[in-house]
């Protein structure tokens, strides 16, 4: 009699347990919103340093390698460069805004602004955190 009275209290402690994980919610991994791709404003692909154009032109390629972005084109009189991330292109485009203040805009070069916003906030974040690197040239042999 007593091996009946087990089995039953173990039959319960097994049904009990199956129906604890069919109440329990099933949880998916768990998404970065920087990577998930979004519409974004053109304002949010638009900053304004302190900085000179020019040390912000060289920042801005210094991100674009530090993300491993694919430089595709650089362009330095203008102040544009080209790069590609996941098979889009962005156009980096730097403008002076006076002696010491400067724009960065990074747009996609097809105007769909259909993308993950960390692109560009990642992008932003790497010239924020370094804006007192200074910019060397380097001596040719």
């Amino acid at each position: 009699m007593a091996r009946g009275v087990m089995y039953i209290y173990r039959m319960k402690l097994v049904l009990l347990a199956m129906m604890c994980l069919l109440v329990l919610p099933v949880h998916a991994d768990v998404v970065n919103p920087l990577t998930v791709p979004q519409n974004n404003s053109f304002d949010s692909c638009c900053k304004t340093y302190s900085m000179p154009a020019d040390k912000l032109f060289y920042m801005t390629l210094a991100s674009i390698n530090a993300n491993r972005f694919r430089i595709d084109e650089i362009q330095s009189k203008t102040g544009y460069v080209l790069f590609t991330v996941a098979n889009r292109q962005f156009l980096a485009g730097i403008v002076k805004v006076n002696s010491t203040k400067s724009l960065l805009r990074i747009t996609p070069a097809s105007n769909n602004y259909y993308f993950p916003p960390g692109i560009v906030s990642n992008t932003f974040k790497y010239i924020d955190l370094n804006p007192n690197t200074d910019i060397i040239t380097l001596k040719g042999g």
